[in-house]
């Protein structure tokens, strides 16, 4: 939080929105440099330049014009804003009109969003996406956290109904995200209140395949409570319920899921049944996705399968693991943690333990690295530590 500058007024939006990050001007210039560095933006910001920025005009008085459009163009990624707007004054009120006068400037920039708008925030949404699988929850959840309550805010006050039900389905996205990052990082009750959150989002969307992917994405959290059972009968639910409702990919998501419920509740000839069902849906060629996100491809599907062979002791388990280790995008950093940690789980059962403690080596070095309390809670299981 800036020291001093918090006794005024921020004099343009940009500097307002600076401050509700609690950053200081220099922290803004490193996170702005590495954001561009991670997301390929070709905009540069010195200290100096955002000294004037911020104060809407230069060292002369004279007001400040708008900056290079790559500038521009990092500043309305990192924010989801129009640069004009970032770069307007911010209008003080009167202290006994300081409510109403709130509530104008957040309905009058909810008016400003555009379908161009909206496409700039799912942009922002996939670019954390990426950072998160690549450096984990660890490095991402800040910014999911800050994008969450800035898609809320233009949400509860959008009067186009249009708008309203592409926010919420974007504002469904970014809760089913973050709650997926608070389980990763051992926090379980988080991560439930955020699937709540983004279930009640999806029903705004007035697209139900949304709704069906956040209360199913729920089930991981009674997963990882040791509520099996729970979890099996939510998820035979859903994916009942998505026969008529749901595209070919994210019925064959909700099999697996489904299957990794039921090899987690023993349940063996079902839960390969589940991923047979998986793989038939599991369209031939990825599409741009229109719906809820998932990451589901072959590769992804064949290391779910070998999750859930390792997990109910199936000697095939490490042929399925090793393939999927082989094809698996080097920028799934938590993946191939979890499939290292499932690869040491079946070596294990195989009795090779020597194969068996190079990818618990591994595993925990790419765990510490994104932060993941959830593959390392995996590895301190009795059959993993003891190798």
């Amino acid at each position: 939080m800036p020291g001093n500058e918090r006794v005024r007024q921020p004099r343009t939006l940009l500097e307002q929105k600076i401050w509700e990050r609690k950053q200081t001007l220099s922290e803004f210039v490193r996170f702005a440099e590495e954001f561009a560095r991670q997301f390929g933006e070709r905009g540069t910001l010195s200290e100096r330049h955002l000294k004037r920025l911020v104060a809407g005009r230069a060292a002369t008085g004279t007001q400040i014009g708008r900056p290079r459009p790559a500038t521009a163009s990092l500043l309305e990624r990192i924010f989801g804003i129009d640069v004009d707007a970032l770069l307007s004054p911010v209008v003080v009120a009167d202290d006994d009109d300081s409510d109403a006068q709130e509530l104008r400037t957040t309905l009058d920039a909810a008016r400003r969003i555009t379908p161009s708008i909206v496409a700039l925030l799912q942009d922002q949404l996939a670019s954390v996406r990426r950072l998160d699988r690549q450096l984990g929850a660890v490095t991402a959840h800040d910014e999911v956290a800050v994008k969450i309550d800035q898609v809320t805010r233009l949400l509860s006050h959008s009067l186009s109904a249009g708008v309203r039900e592409q926010l919420a389905a974007l504002r469904a996205e970014l809760g089913t995200l973050a709650g997926w990052q608070a389980l990763d990082l051992g926090r379980v009750s988080e991560a439930w209140h955020h699937y709540e959150r983004a279930k009640q989002a999806a029903s705004q969307s007035g697209i139900r395949a949304f709704e069906i992917h956040t209360s199913a994405e729920q089930a991981f959290v009674l997963l990882d409570l040791g509520e099996t059972t729970a979890a099996v009968e939510l998820l035979a639910t859903i994916e009942a319920l998505a026969h008529r409702k749901a595209d070919r990919l994210l019925r064959s998501w909700l099999a697996a899921a489904h299957g990794e419920a039921l090899a987690a509740n023993a349940q063996r000839s079902a839960s390969l049944r589940a991923f047979d069902r998986a793989e038939a849906l599991l369209p031939s060629h990825q599409s741009e996705q229109h719906g809820p996100y998932v990451a589901l491809d072959a590769v992804h599907l064949a290391r779910w399968r070998g999750h859930a062979l390792a997990r109910i002791g199936e000697p095939e388990a490490v042929n399925v693991l090793e393939a999927a280790l082989n094809d698996l995008d080097p920028t799934f950093t938590r993946a191939e943690a979890a499939l290292r940690v499932d690869l040491a789980t079946a070596f294990v059962a195989r009795g090779d333990h020597e194969a068996a403690c190079a990818h618990i080596t591994k595993a925990r070095l790419l765990a510490t690295e994104v932060g993941s309390s959830r593959q390392l809670r995996r590895l301190s299981a009795p059959q993993l530590r003891n190798q």
